[in-house]
């Protein structure tokens, strides 16, 4: 059933700006007209709100109704919206629900609740648990943000009690932490004294210490001493500025508050801190006593309790009357697996939307567009969904980023066949003894039990209770459950599920076979504790454990458990696993499984027509601000799959060759076989083209170093961002520096750069092949800024250097102006398939694509998909498929695995070439395309469709993929 909601404003392909101080609203507005000729329809902005000073990707904000005046504030956000809109595009915005950034001095909320404790209107607003398991932080909120024992910082005089604005606070650093205006009776009392006996301004500050001494306590439970309190503390302080406007009021405070900070012993002062809300903590107590949720492990990242609907509200209002007024399209949510409740976020979104669009009728179009799965607001997810995991039906979005898509299409140019060859290597060469699931499930306990312990300690006390409650589970031990609660994270096959008051039928089959896999690994001897967290996830408790109040704490462990499998499963997995095991990493990407090796044609055809059918207009991203490389550097690294005897060979004579690089750290090789394994594959990934000169070298030098030394620490075997061994990372520079110091005589980088142009080869076939791919899948095509060439670009901040717009604009400059006149496409194409690996080839068939989604926006976003089967000799070397509509059918072919199939520096194009090689219609579209005329898109050449089946020799001219266009006449013409 059609919805009456106002129909969301889908994208026909997107382009992600990442702002910044450096790359602002000017900056963006500038390349919008380089945009809408480029053919997208929507720029997707990093988030644009107030985020810390000096923030390079915005994802730790500080104020959401404010824009960044780092990008331009409002005022230059107006002119670059109105720009988008004048150059004809649309503007997706990324929200960031999750958390916020707190410490420095720079978030309000956060400074509120640091200031009154969980009497501050924000109390709530904060994920924090004020009853922690440590009863010396009950009522207070950790804070670890020392850089050493917070006795060694206060003796050292680095936290200074300082005074601004009426306000007392604790400074350190760059951050600020304001006292409780309770506590000011202590300081002001000392300032009294200063002054001289009977003077109107000692008499003034008499008072103002007896109204602070006379305040509610920040823990005080009284709703109204809470109210009380929020009124008196403003009019506190703004008597109090106006007090130390006063010159001798102001000099007694200045010296009060120097006798403070320089007192030898720090007593005064500790006890000053002892008196406050919170506890500053050195940053390593986090991992065992931090009492707020946090986004994964980052202390300065604090989650917040979006399911209360006044923090949905006072985080989302301005982004929803943005859209309600039409400034923007749709929003992009980032990290939905950190929400207590993803569902209810996601309806809000939507009813937020139609209570400032459709106020009237809310409730009936929300019904309308649930059955109808059309929904009003376009929202795409930031969901990491596992191959075996369907993202819900039941949620109000279009679709996730593409995360998933990404090593979809990236598996299609994988070699199958070699995956337990290639795993012998790797094993072999690095002396790896564990198979993936083991490095995960080793490194996902690791996080459990060690950067996010206190998340787990809180986990375990709260079933712990539950067990309590009753005799028959009484006997499962606090430690028992801990450990049993880890094992159980650790297994999950998927970053969470989504309990809230029953289990789905997938949730139910991940926490059983989570369970039970940790009932295979577990060491502890009563597994009958298993059987009590299984029925205790699946809110089915054993008998006994009934109650109110026992089920509303079971609710609470299940809804936090979630909360707390994600991040083991990002921390464990990207961010551990990822760079611990190094089997073929261009399979090592967010969202990817290193385990699954490469994908068939028929596997890629289900995904397709699952999304074509469920998920018609989520994003298809190949390259993002997340990912561990770029989809470039991916497909030439994907080669070495086709070539596992060349590989073996050439490690063996770079080992060799390197051996006098290599030194030794506490006895053992560095860098490891397993680091080195890893560097080879990043140097061929990501080897600058000839020419390369010295000044380029030493460039080249310095981002595979701080790549290397960021992978070694994430893999936390030799080095760690916690305890960074600096001999280790020294003998990696060493090593690094060796084979990349200079350009000759280097036998060692000669060969790898000789092999690294033999990849750029086939690598560039590969891009060229995905991108067509990608331009025409069921989805809505999602390009990383500068991605439409082909940018050797690594992790973050490797991936987020600035772009060069100009150089890229030029590029399409000149292939409008060959259009423009008249220049054949064949001769374009002919100049630029010489040298495929430098990029332009790659943006001229997606600019070619773009245009063609544009005149046909319809056969993309409502065509079928069919897959269609490849026949001959080299059926395994292409992929074809078909999008339909009445109006139009797409005929697309895209080589692949072009390695295995063709010579090097063979230009795979032609009757020769592809011999034997032919597509065999589906029955559907039989009648349709035979003897069909049709238009190859890429090259503009007319094709006619035989009787029979479609030899690719005959399509595949000119390039080593096609799309052929099929109009059909209307019906009664």
């Amino acid at each position: 059933m059609p919805s009456n909601a106002p129909p969301a404003r889908i994208p026909r392909a997107t382009y992600r700006l990442q702002l910044h101080k450096d790359f602002g609203f000017e900056a963006a507005t500038a390349v919008l007209p380089y945009l809408q000729r480029l053919g997208v329809s929507h720029v997707y902005c990093s988030p644009i709100w107030r985020a810390r000073p000096g923030s390079l990707h915005g994802y730790d904000v500080v104020a959401h109704d404010e824009i960044n005046p780092e990008l331009g504030g409002d005022e230059g956000f107006e002119r670059f919206s109105q720009a988008v809109k004048a150059h004809g595009l649309g503007l997706l915005l990324d929200m960031v629900p999750n958390h916020m950034g707190v410490f420095g001095a720079d978030n309000p909320w956060w400074l509120d609740l640091l200031e009154n404790g969980q009497a501050s209107r924000y109390a709530t607003y904060f994920d924090v648990d004020w009853s922690p398991p440590n009863r010396t932080l009950r009522g207070k909120v950790l804070v670890p943000v020392l850089g050493a024992a917070y006795g060694d910082v206060l003796e050292r005089g680095e936290l200074q009690l300082a005074y601004a604005d009426g306000r007392l606070a604790i400074r350190y650093h760059q951050h600020l932490f304001p006292l409780d205006p309770r506590s000011y009776a202590k300081v002001l009392q000392r300032v009294v004294e200063e002054l001289p006996s009977g003077e109107p301004a000692r008499l003034a500050m008499q008072r103002l210490s007896k109204e602070s001494a006379a305040l509610p306590a920040h823990d005080d439970p009284d709703a109204a001493h809470r109210a009380d309190r929020q009124a008196a503390v403003p009019r506190l302080q703004a008597a109090l500025a106006e007090a130390a406007a006063e010159e001798e009021v102001r000099e007694a405070i200045d010296t009060v508050l120097k006798a403070l900070n320089e007192d030898p012993g720090r007593d005064a002062l500790d006890a000053l801190h002892d008196r406050q809300a919170y506890r500053l903590a050195w940053w390593r107590v986090a991992a065992d006593e931090i009492n707020y949720r946090r986004f994964f492990e980052v202390n300065e990242l604090a989650a917040m309790r979006v399911e209360d609907e006044g923090v949905f509200e006072a985080t989302h209002a301005r982004a929803l009357d943005m859209a309600a007024a039409g400034t923007v399209d749709g929003l992009r949510i980032d990290h939905p697996d950190g929400l207590l409740d993803p569902r209810q976020y996601f309806d809000r979104l939507q009813q937020g939307y139609l209570k400032r669009t459709r106020p009237e009728a809310v409730d009936t179009l929300m019904a309308e567009a649930a059955e109808s799965r059309q929904w009003p607001l376009y929202v795409a997810a930031e969901k990491i969904a596992a191959a075996h995991e369907d993202v819900p039906h039941t949620w109000a979005l279009h679709g996730t980023t593409g995360y998933r898509f990404a090593n979809v299409i990236n598996g299609l140019y994988v070699e199958r066949k070699h995956a337990q060859r290639l795993e012998r290597l790797w094993r072999e060469y690095a002396d790896v003894g564990q198979d993936y699931e083991e490095i995960v499930r080793e490194a996902k306990l690791a996080v459990a039990r060690g950067s996010l312990a206190s998340d787990l300690t809180l986990l375990a006390q709260a079933l712990h209770r539950v067990g309590q409650a009753h005799r028959s589970t009484r006997d499962h031990g606090f430690n028992t459950l801990r450990e049993a609660l880890a094992e159980v994270a650790a297994s999950m096959p998927v970053y969470r599920t989504y309990v809230i008051d029953e289990p789905s039928a997938q949730d139910k089959r991940f926490i059983e076979w989570a369970v039970a896999d940790a009932k295979r690994h577990t060491d502890i001897a009563d597994d009958s504790v298993f059987e009590f967290v299984r029925r205790c996830l699946l809110l089915d408790p054993p008998p006994g454990l009934g109650g109110a109040t026992t089920e509303a704490l079971l609710r609470r462990f299940v809804h936090r458990f979630q909360q707390f499998c994600a991040p083991v499963a990002a921390k464990g997995v990207e961010d551990t696993a990822f760079y611990r095991y190094h089997r073929l990493i261009s399979l090592n990407e967010v969202g990817g499984e290193p385990a699954v090796f490469g994908l068939s044609a028929a596997a890629f055809h289900g995904a397709s027509v699952d999304r074509a059918r469920h998920w018609p207009h989520t994003m298809l991203a190949s390259s993002t601000h997340d990912n561990k490389r770029a989809e470039d550097v991916r497909q030439r690294i994907n080669v070495l799959s086709e070539q596992p005897a060349a590989w073996r060979l050439g490690l063996r004579r770079w080992r060799q060759g390197t051996r006098g690089l290599r030194t030794e750290v506490h006895g053992k090789p560095a860098p490891s076989a397993s680091d080195d394994y890893l560097l080879y594959q990043t140097l061929l990934g990501s080897l600058p083209l000839d020419p390369l000169d010295d000044a380029q070298l030493a460039a080249y030098r310095e981002r595979i170093e701080a790549y290397m030394i960021k992978a070694t620490r994430e893999g936390k075997q030799h080095t760690s961002w916690t305890r960074p061994n600096e001999a280790y990372e020294a003998a990696l520079k060493r090593f690094i520096g060796g084979v990349l110091g200079r350009l000759q005589p280097n036998p060692v980088l000669t060969e790898l750069r000789q092999r690294a142009a033999e990849l750029a080869w086939f690598g560039a076939l590969n891009s060229l092949s995905a991108t067509v791919v990608k331009m025409v899948s069921p989805g809505v095509p999602d390009l990383y800024q500068g991605s439409e060439l082909m940018p050797l670009t690594l992790v973050d901040p490797d991936n987020r250097t600035p772009v060069d717009y100009g150089h890229r604009d030029r590029l399409l400059a000149t292939f409008e102006a060959a259009q423009q006149a008249g220049t054949p496409a064949q001769d374009t194409i002919a100049e630029l398939s010489a040298e495929p690996a430098d990029g332009r080839l790659k943006l001229w068939c997606l600019w070619r694509l773009l245009q063609l989604r544009s005149e046909l926006p319809s056969l993309f976003f409502e065509g079928d998909y069919l897959p269609v089967r490849v026949q001959g000799d080299k059926r395994a070397h292409a992929i074809a498929f078909v999008r339909s509509t009445r109006e139009a059918t797409l005929v697309v072919i895209a080589g692949r695995k072009f390695a295995q199939g063709f010579a090097q520096a063979e230009w795979p194009v032609g009757e020769a070439a592809w011999a034997g090689t032919r597509l065999a219609w589906p029955a559907a579209l039989v009648r349709r395309l035979q003897g069909a005329q049709a238009t190859e898109v890429l090259s503009g050449q007319a094709v006619q469709l035989p009787d029979g089946p479609l030899p690719l020799g005959s399509v595949l001219q000119q390039l080593p993929a096609a799309v052929l266009l099929v109009r059909h006449a209307p019906r009664g013409a």
